[in-house]
């Protein structure tokens, strides 16, 4: 059986790796930048979030995607809006009717596709909540840059956003 390579090695061919895919290793730290403000940025969201109102961000956004369209969207649609999975916003939903904040109907055009609606209980708790998300939002991104870096990375965010769907 073959022993382990040294981590010198393993590191070595990484960085060769990485060197043969971005020349120059152009965009790199551009790329690891947006990968960790990402996930510091979601996962201190959703720690505040809940500790202040108790609900998951990922529960706030599928009420506030909802709140933002009206008050009710097709299934497809909302999957599309919260960039989540249909299987995960099926879980997501599920949970959400449980607990009285959404309510599930077939769709009246085709009768095939579902249709989700806030409840009375779903409005007050999307309108309770949003106050502290968008301060937090605030307070974490918004207050850290100027206008003009604000108006920069929209536009740069903008030219890569990739069209698909989440399934």
């Amino acid at each position: 059986m073959q022993g382990d390579s040294p981590p010198t090695e393993a590191a070595a061919h990484f960085g060769r790796l990485v060197e043969e895919s971005l020349p120059g290793r152009r965009g790199e730290q551009a790329w690891r930048a947006l990968l960790q403000a990402h996930a510091t940025l979601m996962r201190q969201l959703d720690t505040d979030l809940r500790a202040d109102t108790g609900l998951r961000l990922s529960d706030f956004d599928v009420l506030a995607q909802l709140a933002e369209a009206g008050g009710e969207l097709r299934m497809t649609e909302l999957a599309a809006r919260t960039l989540l999975s249909r299987s995960g916003l099926t879980r997501r939903v599920a949970r959400l009717v449980e607990e009285g904040f959404l309510r599930r109907a077939n769709a009246a055009e085709d009768g095939r596709g579902v249709v989700v609606a806030l409840t009375d209980a779903g409005v007050a708790r999307v309108t309770e909540t949003l106050p502290v998300h968008l301060r937090g939002v605030s307070q974490l991104f918004i207050a850290r840059l100027d206008d003009q870096e604000l108006a920069v990375l929209e536009t740069a965010l903008r030219n890569v956003v990739v069209d698909c769907t989440f399934g």
